[in-house]
């Protein structure tokens, strides 16, 4: 049977200092089993710190992941923004790897208008460039395209799902509050089992083993995502999400993005094994 991990998304609030790997450390101490690492606003590891957090991970039993910075855009329209994205996501990508993770999350890209079959095309084209530079380096990591929280950003499941059939080491960060937030359903067991079915289907059982999955509560309108809420505090049926992730044995790693990161990832995992 497939193992789920679970773990928090950056440094956990109760870590002091506040510290990388002081954070590694806090989640193997908290019980959980894995963190990904935050490049909100740049990478901010060099390599020799990169190899550092490799060894504190493995030391303490902790699964590492990576979030690429958030500006990233392949499918913006100046081509020095283009570069920069594929750049940043390329040097994500090798810190990540020097670090012992295996995935590195990534935001796509906006629609700006364009009809999304030819934002498809583009955002490809440009991943392209990136994994061959991946590939020259013999960089074997996996890039994780994220279901998006707003219809303005590229990112359904369909258009992960599709990355990831048509490139090599592409596979779907399935954001199950964002998928939530496009438009307030997809909330309930039943719905949670027709993804994983179709990813299934789609992608193959494998897939379905090694999943990556961000959840959190989220604060939604007709736009889509506006925040990110604490479980309990939001109308997120993560009960019925996690049911069905269990029936259906998906493994893999899950992120909580709460808030409250570390109590929600607590409460996750607590309320999966008790299934």
């Amino acid at each position: 049977m497939a193992t789920l991990l679970f773990g928090t998304a950056g440094i956990p609030q109760s870590t002091w200092p506040q510290e990388t790997g002081e954070g590694i450390r806090r989640v193997a101490a908290l019980g959980l089993d894995c963190m990904e690492i935050e490049f909100v606003h740049g990478v901010y590891l060099d390599e020799a710190n990169a190899k550092a957090m490799a060894g504190i991970a493995r030391n303490n039993k902790v699964k590492l992941s990576v979030h690429a910075p958030y500006f990233l855009n392949f499918n913006a329209r100046e081509l020095p923004k283009l570069h920069s994205s594929q750049g940043t996501l390329h040097k994500a990508a090798r810190i990540a790897r020097l670090c012992g993770a295996e995935s590195v999350v990534f935001h796509p890209g906006f629609y700006l208008g364009n009809p999304p079959g030819q934002v498809y095309e583009t955002i490809k084209t440009s991943l392209e460039g990136v994994l061959d530079k991946l590939k020259s380096d013999d960089n074997p990591i996996t890039l994780r395209p994220e279901s998006s929280g707003k219809p303005t950003q590229f990112g359904t499941i369909d258009e992960i799902t599709r990355l990831s059939l048509d490139l090599p080491n592409i596979a779907p960060c399935i954001d199950l509050a964002h998928w939530h937030a496009r438009g307030g359903g997809n909330n309930s067991y039943e719905e949670c089992s027709g993804l994983l079915a179709g990813l299934k289907k789609d992608l193959g059982e494998a897939a379905l083993k090694e999943m990556h999955i961000h959840l959190s509560g989220i604060e939604y309108g007709k736009n889509g995502e506006k925040k990110h809420l604490p479980l309990r505090s939001s109308d997120l049926e993560y009960e019925q999400l996690l049911r069905a992730l269990k029936e259906h044995g998906a493994g893999g790693t899950l992120i909580c993005e709460s808030p409250n990161r570390e109590e929600d990832a607590l409460l996750l995992k607590e309320t999966y094994q008790k299934m």
